[in-house]
Order: structure tokens, then C-alpha cells, then sequence
């Protein structure tokens, strides 16, 4: 969503096919961006919590199945 600009090395944001400076939004702006950037980062964790859990449980599906296969 941020990226430098290679000119006067200001953080600029790129939003809808729009370039804005991040220096020149709103206090206001700049938190809903905030907001945004934590709401990415807990995503990124709940998927991988997500995909620890998929795992696991298919260790144990398999698990139950050998178990299983010498009963």
C-alpha cells in the first residue's frame, strides 16, 4: 500500500490507482491506514494459526487411522 517515491524519497501511499503523500493526508487519514496495516497483520497471524491447526489435525487423522487399522 506504501511505497518510496525515487524522487524526493517521500512515503507515498498508492490507493484505487491514486498516488497521495503520506506527509500531506490527514491526521484522520493516516490512522484508517494504521487501522488497515494491523487489520493485514492480524489476518496474516489468524491464517497461520489457521493452517498450524490444519496440519495438526491432519497428523492426528492419520494418527487415528494407524491406530485404527491395528485394532
Amino acid at each position: 500500500m506504501e511505497t518510496q517515491d525515487s524522487n524526493n524519497k517521500k512515503a507515498v501511499l498508492t490507493f484505487d490507482g491514486k498516488k497521495y503523500i503520506m506527509e500531506d493526508l490527514s491526521d484522520e487519514i493516516k490512522e484508517v491506514i494504521k487501522s488497515l496495516q494491523i487489520a493485514d497483520a492480524q489476518l496474516k497471524m489468524h491464517e497461520d494459526t489457521l493452517k498450524l491447526l490444519s496440519i495438526g489435525k491432519s497428523s492426528l487423522v492419520d494418527d487415528l487411522r494407524k491406530k485404527l487399522e491395528d485394532f
